[in-house]
């Protein structure tokens, strides 16, 4: 290629960019298109036909658990969603309490910060990973105590050239490597434990930007906290300027994160750290490492799910896993539905795949301390696989006996539900996004129920998917 990469124009748009972007996620811009009125508008509307037919219809409800309830299936189906009801409703309000008791730690001082390796693994990344190691190169952490390294997985386009242009702008602090084939994200992170010389190990995706003091906010537990093994970074959504999906799972992720890992956090015991931004304390890698890069589910080399895995493996060393709200990255997601279920399907499989890891030292004694909360995270997650088919099955028979209370009733506990996380999102970050929180509700329920039966039926499969 003949292009100089990182000439004046570059720079100056990335950095213009970047202070776009921040910018916006600060509640600063709000950008909106006709086409994103008309689903908020039409999200409106379906939850007022919604409000309609349950008012219409809700003496049916009635008649109809009374018919079930004289019929043995009936009344197993109501007894098992009374249940699970009633077990989400105080699983909530105990995610809550953990939530609020929940502060991530603040920054140590320079001189306390300890030697960090960032890896960066890439494929087909194109200029998005230039991107990515300029922002790594624009941290306050400590030159003297920062490795960078990126590794090219073998990509086919122009990732090496974007990699190797990164290089010439920031000479010795970046180190770059090339796979001589793509072998996976894994494999390439493999190659950077080995290859990093620090104290602690970030990996970083490729397709993610971090703010100037997001890795030392994320290392800091590891100097505070001499049991925390692993940290969490905060991810927000970087292409939700225009399209509907990436602004719907914004919202999701601040949910994902802000709450539920806050108050995981907050028992030690996060159960992911996203690829996307983590931190491992490099003696509890070590201590995996062979198993994980040799991990295997029903005799097939396991190709995704190398975060979650990490994770869980550090969790059953008896180390803490933390989550650390001021550490953020920004990172790009589908932008399409097609692509939307490939990555959940690929999270679906890796769930299934370590939920069934975790139930092996879950209820042994494997950490020192309270290991309750942690076995509570286990059981709620565990207990939303097994019930996933009888749920599907339920929806699929309530459809049919009475379709339009089935709507009615759908909409009005998304109405609910999916309020708190508009109202969470609005206080979090001011900003009237969260309003596509119901839009998201909707999409999942009616378009995405079926994730989670599919992935545990082909939980054996391999494959990245959107890749």
């Amino acid at each position: 290629m003949n292009t100089n990469y990182a000439n004046t124009n570059s720079k100056k748009t990335f950095k213009e960019k970047l202070t776009q972007y921040f910018q916006k996620f600060n509640g600063s811009e709000n950008v909106s298109t006709s086409q994103n009125k008309m689903v908020l508008l039409s999200t409106f509307l379906l939850i007022m036909l919604g409000l309609y037919f349950f008012s219409v219809f809700h003496n049916d409800f009635e008649v109809f658990n009374a018919m079930q309830a004289q019929s043995a299936i009936g009344l197993t189906f109501i007894t098992i969603a009374s249940f699970l009801f009633f077990y989400k409703v105080l699983f909530f309000a105990y995610t809550a309490y953990n939530f609020y008791k929940y502060k991530p730690i603040a920054s140590v001082s320079d001189n306390e910060l300890p030697t960090c390796t960032v890896i960066v693994p890439a494929y087909n990344e194109g200029k998005q990973v230039w991107e990515t190691l300029i922002s790594l190169s624009k941290s306050n952490y400590p030159k003297e105590k920062i490795q960078l390294l990126a590794i090219d997985d073998g990509s086919l386009d122009d990732t090496w050239d974007w990699i190797k242009d990164a290089k010439k702008q920031l000479g010795d602090t970046l180190e770059i490597y090339k796979q001589p084939k793509n072998k996976g994200k894994r494999h390439a992170l493999y190659r950077g434990f080995n290859l990093g010389t620090g104290d602690i190990f970030v990996t970083v995706d490729s397709d993610s930007i971090v703010t100037e003091d997001t890795l030392k906010n994320l290392v800091s537990p590891f100097i505070v906290d001499e049991k925390c093994g692993a940290v969490a970074g905060n991810i927000r959504v970087l292409n939700n300027k225009k399209e509907m999906l990436p602004k719907m799972l914004d919202v999701s992720f601040v949910m994902s994160f802000e709450f539920v890992r806050s108050a995981e956090s907050n028992l030690n015991s996060v159960l992911c750290t996203p690829g996307a931004l983590a931190a491992y304390r490099r003696s509890a890698v070590f201590k995996c490492l062979p198993e994980w890069i040799e991990q295997k589910f029903m005799g097939q080399p396991s190709d995704i799910g190398e975060d979650r895995a990490m994770t869980n493996m550090i969790l059953k060393q008896g180390e803490h896993v933390l989550f650390q709200s001021n550490a953020v990255a920004y990172t790009n997601v589908p932008e399409e539905y097609l692509g939307l279920y490939k990555m959940f399907i690929r999270w679906g499989r890796s769930n299934v795949r370590e939920s069934l890891e975790m139930a092996k030292y879950v209820f042994t004694d494997f950490r020192e301390g309270n290991k309750t909360g942690t076995r509570l995270l286990f059981v709620s997650q565990f207990a939303e696989l097994i019930m996933s088919f009888p749920f599907m099955l339920f929806m699929l028979f309530f459809v049919l006996v009475h379709p339009l209370l089935f709507f009615g009733s759908t909409l009005v506990s998304i109405l609910f539900l999916s309020t708190f996380s508009l109202i969470f999102y609005t206080n979090r970050h001011k900003s009237t996004q969260g309003f596509w929180a119901y839009s998201y509700s909707i999409l999942y329920t009616f378009g995405l129920f079926w994730i989670t039966p599919y992935a545990i039926a082909t939980a054996n499969k391999r494959g990245w998917l959107t890749r």
